[in-house]
């Protein structure tokens, strides 16, 4: 048997003469255990607030989406189109054209973006799960996120009050510059079908309407949109059929996946992620100060016993291994505890949502091994870092 490793735990299980030590074990024994509950608690709260965050990308974008490298609006041929639907790597693709529009509705009025979507939109994103009344638009109708309905005072299926939507003819002025005169502007009646809930700015911003509808009113044809979203049948092969849809619709295409999409908010979800962890390291350092003072006064305490096993020929450097290898299995076991009363803690949660940010909406929390590892390796890591430290303070002038 490895000797240090049998002497430490040894000591790691016995208990000082003098209660004074073995109050101050305790405590800083106790300070891990905490420590790496609250890393652990607040690492998996970050988790679970971020895919909360994210869960509207999931329903509102698609897995690629092709949109013109420049300009707003690019043309798709039949050729094309029929190459697409004999990718497999795809369950479904959508065409859509967006654009910015000018929503009035009794003396009311708000500029957003139209967005013309063909029929296999919803099999591609799961915007139709999204809505908080009514149903998905047909003909002559849309669906408006609860901003603008709330904004221009909506109602569904209102149609001798239908809501009007222009856009700048070819050749005027912009929105901003020209106003409401009907002289400059494509006019259409339309009724809203239903309205959906998704996120605040996102819900004050389109208005969803039929494809062959929103070509009209902008006075595009039949082969002109401005992006393509695509499903994949299988995320395994995203990437060959990523290229395989880029050799279909040529280098003036950039394709995008969700991430690409969003990667503002998810580069600040990754950073905020970042600071959190770091912050509380910090405080488990600063706690781990403690910890070096309590391992040396543990290496006095056992005192008389190093110089019994330096007097049976164990050398200097033994005895440094022994403490350390103490140091390192209980600063270990503190953070496994401080994982499991945290693990406790996120569980109760995610069943009994006993925290609730509303009276209908839970605390989002979300229990990933990934954050157990870290807070693991961290926990660990660190009781290295202060066993060496207080180890370290084992010489000969000591034993002598």
């Amino acid at each position: 048997m490895n000797f240090p490793l049998y002497i430490a735990k040894r000591y790691v299980r016995s208990k000082s003469k003098q209660s004074a030590v073995n109050i101050i074990n305790l405590v800083t024994f106790c300070v891990i255990v905490i420590g790496s509950a609250a890393l652990f608690i607040v690492l998996s709260g970050f988790s679970g607030l971020k895919t909360f965050s994210l869960s509207y990308t999931n329903s509102f974008d698609p897995d690629l989406k092709a949109s013109p490298a420049t300009g707003k609006f690019f043309k798709i041929t039949d050729r094309q189109e029929d190459q697409l639907a004999a990718l497999e790597g795809i369950t479904a693709y959508a065409k859509e054209l967006e654009d910015r529009v000018y929503l009035s509705h009794k003396q009311k009025d708000h500029i957003a973006y139209i967005k013309g979507v063909d029929a296999n939109y919803t099999q591609v994103t799961g915007i139709d799960s999204t809505l908080y009344i009514g149903t998905w638009f047909n003909e002559q109708q849309v669906v408006t996120g609860i901003g603008i309905a709330n904004l221009l005072s909506l109602s569904i299926n209102s149609y001798r009050s239908p809501l009007e939507i222009l856009v700048p003819k070819a050749g005027t002025q912009s929105l901003t510059q020209q106003g409401p005169n009907a002289k400059f502007f494509n006019t259409i009646p339309v009724v809203v079908s239903g309205v959906f809930a998704v996120e605040a700015d996102l819900d004050t911003k389109y208005v969803f309407a039929d494809l062959p509808l929103v070509q009209a009113l902008l006075e595009k044809d039949s082969t002109q949109i401005s992006g393509i979203n695509f499903k994949y049948a299988h995320t395994d092969n995203a990437q060959s059929t990523r290229k395989e849809i880029q050799a279909i619709l040529g280098k003036d295409i950039i394709l995008k996946n969700r991430k690409e999409l969003n990667s503002t908010l998810y580069r600040m979800l990754n950073t905020e992620n970042v600071a959190t962890y770091l912050i509380f390291t910090l405080v488990l350092i600063i706690a781990l100060f403690n910890v070096v003072g309590a391992f040396i006064m543990m290496i006095l305490d056992q005192q008389g016993n190093s110089k019994t096993l330096y007097s049976l020929g164990t050398s200097i450097r033994e005895l440094r291994r022994i403490y350390f290898i103490q140091g390192v299995i209980v600063t270990f076991l503190g953070g496994l505890i401080g994982v499991l009363l945290g693990s406790i803690l996120i569980w109760s949660q995610l069943l009994f949502e006993w925290l609730k940010i509303s009276a209908d909406l839970a605390y989002p929390v979300e229990y990933q091994w990934t954050n157990v590892f870290v807070v693991l390796a961290t926990i660990t890591v660190l009781g290295i870092i202060a066993s060496k430290i207080a180890s370290s303070r084992i010489n000969k002038s000591l034993l002598t």
